[in-house]
């Protein structure tokens, strides 16, 4: 479609602004052709009218949908022009915080003027190996595209940064260098990448400097070329510069400074090595205070001195070369106050005895005299003669000034030389990698020749960087075979022509230069005579005559001819040169030794010259002639820059354009004017110009049809993608040349995407509107069946009200009618009971009366009976008690006295063979008595039972008793009360009882105001009393609830406490087990770095034969880890073997015996732990332990003496295997131990004995055990003999229970008073209350009989398990016998020491179970006493161990010195042999014993065929898991059953070694990693499970135990293999993470498992990954599909399911953070779609865990921040309540990461929001406060820490069957 139809109404225009460069506004109504202006609306409202050009009639420009804007790429815009671009930067810039963006092949870099945290190792590895359009633009993506086109392409690099000064060129260019640095690595030792790191501080101190736009801008250009080997690691650098400059040493403008270094120096002036330099503040002089600003705000130049001093050093520049460097610097400063006055008009003299001139002097090693001459005079040769002339003030300043400048120059020279260097190494130079930093393109208000040749070297980069993007614009079109069309671009060589070529700017300057009267004027004169006609980008200005206008490609500038020849020349006196040349300072005279340019061609003085002047480095290693030397600054910039252009030629180049947002170095500050200004001088709107005038926008087929698949009909899609693309576009865009088909792309024209995107909105817009109109209708039907509903149900409600009303009413009138019938009827009956109480109450007052003086006289009888019996029974009690204690007393002695004799008896009964069949006849016995005493406890039972019915027949009969007398005194009222009738003869006492009963009645009328008073009172009292006590229960209750919630708080805090505890305790032990295992991963890098390096040597010295190199000092672990096997040397294997051997023994000894001193010194400390519990324990038991040890005082005398023999045993045969030693080493010379000699003899005897005294030890070990078995029998039947009967029992218990101490009072009390007398109580309640005594009393006896029962009832039944625990005690022990006999000597001693252990110690548990209070005593002298027993048999264990050792050695010995003998001759050493073989020989079972036994000499070849040449798979398949680390330990333990400590510790080196080795040969493959890992930790948990330990045999059967290693504790090697698991799991790691690396990104975020939910939008020049799944392409299929597979494969290889649970959630880990570190460097990632997306993704990687059962242990939490940030792009992101569920929701994200997601969030459809910075800066202050790393992106390095949890095998050895495919026939099961 034409252009002019995209302007209707709405349509979006730039326009021209004076203040912002380019404004928005929109259109009010469409524009016709014709029309001469537009009707516009800004975007604050307001209506203007845009005039066109009447005569290009050019319309504004368009603005792009707000879904292109921000884009990462600008050739991405549809509409490419400059304010689009301005726009889209300014967007990116202000909005986003983003600073980088693409512009094509440029990467556009504004300057934040902050610090941002996006340049450390994290982000550095995030963007290492990934393609340039995969990120987000970053200086680092085009570090990684040079690096990665230099290894792909061979082909050398340049990196071009430019910008103009403030721009932040250095330290782009200082990024790129440091990711080189920390990608590469270097191949020396000398940390060449530091050094070229370290060349930055020294180049900003001596080329940098503060000017008013930059606090730290680089005044001179700098080319960096930073070599690699083959392997493409950096081994040097070198560096080239361009155009320093000099005349800032002299001259600075206000608000700049001289150089950096010359501050340091004078900040730095107070220390002490820089007191010779007479330095002082930077205002003292006169080359540092000009600027007037000497201090720069934030830097510290001491500390910055510091820096430079230390970077120095690091380049091999030493202190004495560097004091050096400064004193020529603080010559300069000094030089520069010398102060020149006038002598007359035409000379000048310097004042005798100047101080600077004088410090100056003997700074540089040169005479005062002659130094004050030549810089006041100057000499001039002639033809025939040479004579000295005089000059004047202002011609002798200029001289000093030049000087100045020269040596400066000199000495910026020396140090770039000696810093090439140092950077320069031995190593052959593969290809490099350039840098350039160069000035950009610079325009003032005055402008000379520095501003000349600056804009001159940009014309060339410029024209460079145009045919660069010319040609890959040609390039693309043909690879897609598109019809190439001439592209009309900026060609700028005219301009390059005007300055360098023949009669050009250049040239006429050098000639000028040359003439004798040359001058700025004459060479402007020549300039317009030759160019101002001839050459159209050449102007004069109007006004003036000294100056010249050039048309650059960025703009025109006016430059000013004054200074032009001086600044050419750079001319300085020869005789100062010829001067300095003869100092006695060596590094001044170095600094001139190439001689210099001295005197001007024309004879002339330098003049003032202009603001700034330049040099350039002269070429290095080239020797100059006296013509070279003439050279103008001009010839030789143009020189070196032509050469700059070869290079840069010859390298692919690669750009990066620095633009300054504002002069004020304001933070994230957008000024336009000056952006734009930049934009066009860099190059960056040509380049836009360029794509824009091809085909700018492209798409590939399928992207096209992902996105504009809305605007296609169904019968619109075909098969064929491309046909169906095709079809599509010829219906949509009508005119053909709007787009080009290419092979795999369409190409369009600027502005038609825009088109189809305003197509794909408008269908959009329209399906919304009917999805709008269907859902609007829905709802008001809805609303509408709502309302209905609710209308009916409120009549329904209304009438059910009425209703209730009516039945309300009806029931009310009901009830009153009863409530006054009811009401009536009750104040009848209260008046009737009012009468009837009256007269009750007369009757009870006159009872009442009569009953009190007869309980008063009852009364005291009761208690006089009370007191007597008080008395009675306190006297009874007390007689009771004391023949109770004695009775106790004399039983216990009487006891005691049997308990001694019977111990005594059992002691010696011990000692015989029939104490078992004693024991059991003392237990028939035992069980007897009880059964006796049984029968007795029955029989007091019955008396018992008797007494409590005589009591009960008492009772009865006193009730009877008491009712007869009940009913006697009835009968006597009743006969009171008759003759109370008879009142004959009492009739004159008539008169006198009425007038007492009027009295009485006012009494009573007073009593009863009185009571009506006193219960009113009363009433009132109670109520109060009521109020207070339920305030009282309201408080208490208030108090009850705060107890419990402080309780529950309390408790709640404490367990939040603990939890946070243990999670801080897990988190320590994870953190100490990471930093172990990262320990582990340094130590396998050193040696694999170490066998790397010993290959190296030893290729390099493989031509030289002859020559073995044995290396004797090998450190511990490396003879345990480093043992080597070459299985091709067969001649030589052997001799190593045993080389090996013996190393691995020395150091395995030492480690064993540092491991025996730490566990020596453990168990020390434990003991002594012991003992003060102890000690503890005696003094709280004092009393009892006295009376208890002298009870045993015997026994522990008998035993102390008995342990002092055994010591003095041991004493003796250590002393007699002395002899024996001294005997065999005395003899060994002279041959007098031969068999049959007397040496010979004596030592066979020796042997003997020795033999028989070990059986003897053994046995006295037996007996100890058997001595503890019989104490606490004995302590047991001492228990049960001295049980005391019931009432003693009884007492006891009311020893410790007072409460049944007084029960058992009262109960005698109550017995006491159960018989009062009857006859005195009457009916007040007495009856009653004795009644319920007895009740009482009944009740607390049935109590005490019921408890006594049930304790008898549970003493039968201790003795009946008692008795069956005998019973079964004794099958143990007869079953036991039975084994016992069956076995040899040595193992049946061994058996039953181990089995009295177990029965001891299981004995002691069931003691502490039945009565822990009764036995502690007991147990802690049975603990004492196996303490000391455990430790006299360890060190008796020790001992026989140790010589059984020495046994084998001797008799090994022996064997050697007889081999000498004749076969016939019987030697006396065979028969030495009977006694010593039990110890040497091993006793071969018929049985297989789940041993392999092989020769020494087959070690290697097991090792080859099990381990080096094993393949993973067919073993995996075929064989049961493990299999090899089974075969390896049944060797082992053949090796330890022999007791072969050498073969054990061959096997385990070689073992560990080969599967090193094999590891480091096939790291890459998971099969084989994940092989070895299975087996090696089976093979650690068969050591565990058979190594003796308690610990590990809980699940063993008792075979296995039987398997168990005897003879050697191989602990330290479980820690060795522990260490080599942990190694082959963390390479495990590494392959997987390999080998998915590749798919996370496209798989979790580029692939769209959701079809059609997440468009493509544009990527411009910088392709990205596509979306769609093509061929090759990685889906989530194929992550889930790996996943599988990794599972499968360690399933079918055995691995331990934990182990594969920690696998897998370090394989989440590793997908969850590599996922969000993408997500976070790409700005096209970051929509709602793409939520949606990983949102997806994420649950079907939950799915696959629920499949596989891997849900519950922390795998799907290492999703959580992935997650989170998912629903992060999901959520609303508008009001303060979206901000704060956004911080209640991420809380696994920081919020570095939150921030970086809301800035990055675009959407992809125009009805989508862009998150507004006031809602960021919302976020951010919520955030403020959480304590967080501010790291940005996730480690993906890190490995969780592994752990092996223990795993046994219920596989039994002895069932193992070797597979003949092994090929391991010699081995031989045992």
């Amino acid at each position: 479609m034409a252009a002019s139809e995209l302007y209707t109404k709405r349509a979006r225009v730039w326009i021209p602004d004076a203040e912002e460069v380019w404004k928005s506004a929109e259109l009010n109504k469409d524009y016709k052709n014709g029309d001469a202006s537009l009707q516009l609306m800004l975007e604050d409202g307001t209506n203007i009218e845009h005039k066109l050009d009447p005569k290009t009639k050019n319309l504004p420009y368009l603005r792009n949908p707000d879904i292109l804007v921000g884009e990462n790429d600008l050739t991405a815009l549809s509409y490419l022009h400059e304010p689009a671009v301005l726009h889209n930067l300014k967007v990116r810039f202000m909005d986003s915080k983003l600073i980088y963006t693409y512009c094509g092949i440029v990467l556009v870099a504004i300057n934040p003027y902050e610090t941002l945290g996006i340049y450390g190792s994290d982000i550095i590895n995030a963007y290492s190996g990934q393609n340039m359009g995969d990120m987000d633009p970053h200086i680092f993506a085009v570090a990684e595209e040079a690096y990665k086109q230099m290894a792909r392409d061979e082909r050398n690099q340049s990196i071009i940064v430019s910008g103009e000064s403030g721009a932040g060129k250095t330290v782009s260019a200082k990024y790129a260098m440091r990711y080189f640095a920390t990608v590469s690595g270097s191949t020396s030792e000398a940390n060449v990448e530091q050094k070229v790191l370290a060349s930055n501080p020294i180049m900003e101190a001596i080329g940098n400097a503060k000017t008013t736009r930059n606090d730290n801008s680089s005044r001179f250009g700098k080319y960096i070329e930073i070599g690699f080997d083959t392997r493409y690691r950096i081994i040097g650098a070198n560096m080239r510069t361009y155009l320093l400059e000099k005349s800032r040493v002299v001259f600075q403008a206000d608000e700049e400074r001289n150089y950096h270094i010359f501050y340091q120096l004078c900040a730095s002036s107070h220390l002490p090595e820089f007191k010779m330099l007479k330095l002082s503040s930077a205002n003292d002089f006169l080359y540092t205070r000009q600027g007037r600003s000497p201090v720069i705000d934030g830097v510290d130049d001491t500390k910055e001195l510091s820096s430079t001093r230390k970077a120095f050093t690091l380049l091999g520049i030493n202190e004495s070369n560097q004091m050096g460097l400064f004193q020529v610097l603080a010559a300069i400063l000094h030089l520069g106050n010398v102060e020149i006055k006038d002598r007359d008009s035409d000379s000048s003299v310097i004042p005798p005895n100047n101080g600077h001139l004088t410090a100056f002097c003997d700074l540089v090693g040169v005479t005062y005299q002659d130094m004050s001459q030549w810089l006041c005079h100057r000499k001039l040769k002639t033809a025939t003669e040479t004579y000295i002339k005089t000059l004047p003030r202002l011609q002798a300043t200029n001289a000093r000034d030049a000087l100045s400048k020269h040596i400066y120059a000199k000495l910026f020279n020396w140090i770039v030389e000696h810093v090439n260097k140092a950077l320069i190494t031995n190593f052959k130079q593969h290809s490099f990698i350039g840098v350039l930093d160069i000035y950009g393109f610079e325009t003032f208000e005055i402008n000379s020749f520095e501003q000349f040749c600056i804009n001159y070297a940009n014309e060339k980069l410029q024209q460079q960087f145009n045919m660069h993007v010319f040609k890959l614009e040609q390039e693309e079109y043909m690879k897609e075979q598109i019809p190439w069309t001439l592209i009309d671009f900026y060609d700028n060589q005219p301009c390059i022509n005007l300055i360098e070529a023949k009669m050009g700017i250049l040239d006429l300057l050098d000639e000028e230069c040359k003439m004798p009267k040359g001058s700025d004027d004459s060479w402007a004169q020549k300039l317009y005579n030759t160019h101002l006609k001839t050459c159209s980008l050449f102007e004069k200005p109007r006004m003036s005559n000294r100056a010249f206008i050039i048309q650059h490609f960025a703009d025109k500038v006016e430059y000013q001819c004054d200074g032009f020849l001086e600044k050419n020349k750079d001319t300085v006196n020869e005789e100062q040169i010829n001067v300095l040349k003869a100092s006695k300072f060596p590094l001044l005279v170095e600094l001139f030794h190439d001689g210099e340019k001295a005197i001007s061609p024309t004879g002339q003085v330098p003049g003032t010259g202009g603001r700034t002047r330049l040099s350039i480095k002269p070429e290095k290693g080239r020797e100059k002639s006296s013509k070279e030397h003439k050279k103008t600054v001009g010839c030789q910039f143009r020189n070196s820059l032509q050469m700059l252009m070869e290079t840069l030629n010859a390298t692919t180049p690669h750009y990066v354009r620095c633009i300054k947002p504002n002069d004020f170095k304001l933070a994230f500050s957008f000024d336009p004017k000056r952006a734009v200004q930049q934009l066009r001088a860099c190059g960056v709107l040509e380049t836009i110009r360029i794509s824009a005038a091809g085909f700018p926008s492209r798409w590939t087929y399928q992207e096209f049809f992902s996105r504009y698949r809305v605007l296609m009909k169904q019968k619109d899609v075909l098969p064929d993608k491309r046909l169906t693309c095709r079809n599509v576009l010829e219906h949509l865009v009508q005119d053909q040349d709007k787009y080009q088909f290419g092979k795999t792309k369409i190409f369009f024209r600027a502005g038609q995407v825009a088109y189809l995107e305003k197509l794909r909105a408008e269908k959009l817009r329209a399906a919304c509107i009917r999805i709008q109109k269907t859902i609007r209708c829905w709802l008001a039907r809805k609303k509408y069946l709502r309302k209905r509903s609710a209308a009916v149900t409120i009549q329904r409600f209304t009438r059910g009200y009425q209703a209730r009303c009516l039945a309300k009413f009806m029931r009310r009138t009901q009830a009153a009618t009863t409530i006054q019938k009811y009401q009536r009827m009750c104040v009848e009956k209260k008046r009737y009971r009012q009468k009837q109480a009256a007269a009750l109450v007369m009757q009870t007052i006159l009872r009442a009366y009569m009953a009190r003086q007869k309980y008063r006289a009852l009364l005291r009888e009761s208690k006089v009976v009370i007191i007597q019996k008080r008395v009675r029974g306190w006297l009874a009690r007390c007689w009771y008690k004391r023949c109770l204690v004695s009775l106790v007393y004399l039983q216990c002695c009487f006891r005691r006295m049997k308990a001694r004799r019977e111990l005594k008896k059992l002691k010696i009964e011990a000692r015989s063979v029939e104490h078992f069949k004693k024991l059991n006849k003392g237990m028939e016995n035992k069980i007897m008595q009880l059964q006796r005493k049984l029968d007795e406890q029955n029989k007091e039972n019955r008396l018992v039972n008797e007494r409590l019915v005589g009591l009960e027949n008492t009772y009865t009969t006193e009730s009877e008793r008491m009712r007869g007398e009940l009913s006697r005194l009835r009968g006597a009222e009743e006969d009171a009360k008759n003759k109370g009738h008879q009142v004959t003869s009492l009739l004159e006492e008539l008169e006198k009882l009425r007038k007492e009963l009027s009295s009485t009645q006012k009494e009573k009328k007073t009593i009863e105001d009185w009571a009506q008073t006193y219960r009113s009172e009363m009433e009132k009292m109670v109520s109060e009393l009521k109020d207070q006590n339920g305030s009282l229960k309201k408080e208490k209750d208030d108090l009850n609830r705060l107890i419990q919630e402080q309780s529950q708080q309390m408790t709640e805090k404490m367990a939040r406490a603990i939890l946070e505890e243990t999670q801080q305790l897990k988190t320590d032990l994870n953190e100490e087990r990471s930093r172990y295992q990262n320990l582990l991963t340094e130590h396998l890098r050193l040696e694999e770095k170490y066998d790397d390096l010993k290959e190296e040597m030893v290729s390099s010295n493989v031509s030289k034969p002859g020559h073995r190199r044995t290396d004797s000092t090998h450190s511990s672990n490396g003879s345990e880890y480093t043992y080597n096997s070459e299985c091709t040397e067969l001649e030589d294997g052997s001799r190593a073997t045993e080389d090996v051997t013996r190393g691995i023994d020395t150091s395995l000894t030492l480690k064993l015996q540092k491991r025996l001193t730490e566990l020596e010194q453990e168990k020390q400390s434990l003991r002594n732990e012991l003992e003060n519990k102890e000690d503890q324990f005696q003094r709280a038991r004092a009393r009892d332990d006295v009376e208890f040890k002298k009870a045993r005082g015997a026994e522990l005398e008998y035993e102390s003496l008995k342990r002092q023999e055994l010591e003095s045993e041991n004493k003796k045969l250590r002393h007699d295997l002395k002899e024996i030693r001294q005997s065999l080493v005395g003899n060994a010379a002279t041959g007098a131990g031969a068999p049959g000699s007397p040496a010979y003899k004596v030592v066979l005897e020796q042997l003997n004995a020795s033999c028989e005294e070990l059986e003897v030890r053994k046995e006295e070990v037996l007996i100890l055990r058997s001595q503890l078995v019989s104490q606490k029998e004995a302590m047991h039947h001492k228990e049960t003999m001295t049980e005391p009967s019931v009432y003693v029992e009884d007492v006891s218990k009311l020893k410790d229970a007072g409460e049944l101490k007084q029960a058992y009072v009262g109960l005698k009390d109550t017995n006491r008073s159960a018989a009062p007398d009857f006859h005195k109580l009457n009916e007040d309640g007495e009856l009653w209350l004795v009644n319920q005594g007895l009740k009482e009393t009944i009740r607390l006896l049935e109590h005490q009989l019921q408890t006594q029962r049930r304790g008898y009832d549970s003493e039968v039944e201790s003795l009946r398990g008692e008795l069956q625990n005998v019973k079964e005690e004794n099958n143990r022990q007869q079953q036991l016998l039975a084994q016992n006999l069956q076995l040899p000597p040595e193992a049946r001693i061994e058996a039953s020491l181990q089995h009295e252990i177990t029965r001891l110690t299981n004995e002691n548990l069931e003691l502490l179970a039945e009565d822990p209070t009764a036995s502690r005593e007991a147990r802690v002298i049975i603990l004492r006493r196996m303490v000391d027993l455990m430790e006299q048999l360890e060190k008796q264990d020790r001992t026989i161990r140790k010589l059984k050792k020495q046994l084998k050695v001797y008799s090994k010995r022996i064997g050697e010195m007889g081999a000498g003998q004749t076969e016939g001759q019987t030697s006396p050493g065979q028969m030495v042999d009977e006694p010593i073989h039990p110890v040497n020989i091993p006793r071969r079972e018929k049985d297989f014993q789940g041993m392999l036994e092989y020769n020494k000499e087959d070690e290697l070849k097991l090792v080859k065929n099990l381990i080096l040449e094993l393949k993973p798979r067919g073993v995996a398949v075929n064989l049961i898991p493990g299999l090899p680390a089974y075969i390896l330990f049944m060797c082992l333990r053949h090796a330890d059953y022999v007791n072969d400590d050498q073969k054990v510790r061959t096997l385990l080196t070689s073992t560990i070694n080969s599967i090193k080795k094999i590891l480091k040969k096939r790291g890459d493959d998971f099969e084989t990693v994940s092989f070895w890992l299975s087996n090696t930790c089976r093979f650690l948990h068969c050591l565990k499970q058979y190594s003796g330990d308690e610990a590990f045999m809980k699940h063993n059967s008792q075979r296995q135990n039987e398997h168990c290693l005897s003879n050697f504790d191989l602990a330290e090697y479980r820690q060795v293999i522990s260490d080599l698991a942990i190694q082959i799991y963390q390479q495990l790691i590494k392959c997987m993470e390999n080998i998915l690396q590749p798919m996370i990104v496209s798989g979790m975020l580029e692939h769209e498992t959701i079809q059609g939910v997440s468009g493509v939008k544009p990527t411009g020049l910088r392709k990205r990954t596509s979306s769609i799944a093509d061929e090759g392409t990685y889906t989530l299929d194929s992550i889930l599909r790996q996943l599988s597979a990794f599972h499968s494969t360690m399933c079918q290889h055995g691995t331990d399911p934990e182990l594969i649970k920690q696998v897998v959630k370090q394989q989440f880990y590793i997908i969850g953070a590599v996922t969000l570190n993408n997500l976070l460097l790409r700005k096209d990632m970051c929509s709602w779609s793409k939520g949606m997306q990983i949102r997806y993704n994420v649950s079907q990687l939950e799915e696959w865990l629920r499949d596989k059962g891997l849900m519950t242990f922390g795998a799907k939490e290492t999703l959580e921040p992935l997650i989170q940030a998912a629903q992060l792009l999901q959520v609303k992101k508008k009001t303060d309540e979206d901000a704060d569920a956004i911080c209640s929701m991420c809380l696994g994200l920081t919020t570095a990461q939150i921030v970086k997601v809301l800035n990055l969030y675009t959407p992809v459809n125009e009805f989508e929001e862009r998150v507004s910075v006031s809602f960021i800066r919302t976020i951010q202050t919520r955030l403020r406060d959480r304590c967080e790393s501010p790291q940005l992106l996730m480690d993906t390095k890190m490995i969780y820490p592994v752990t092996f949890p223990f795993s046994p095998s219920s596989l039994a050895l002895e069932t193992i069957q070797i597979p003949s495919s092994l090929n391991l026939g010699f081995l031989t099961r045992v």
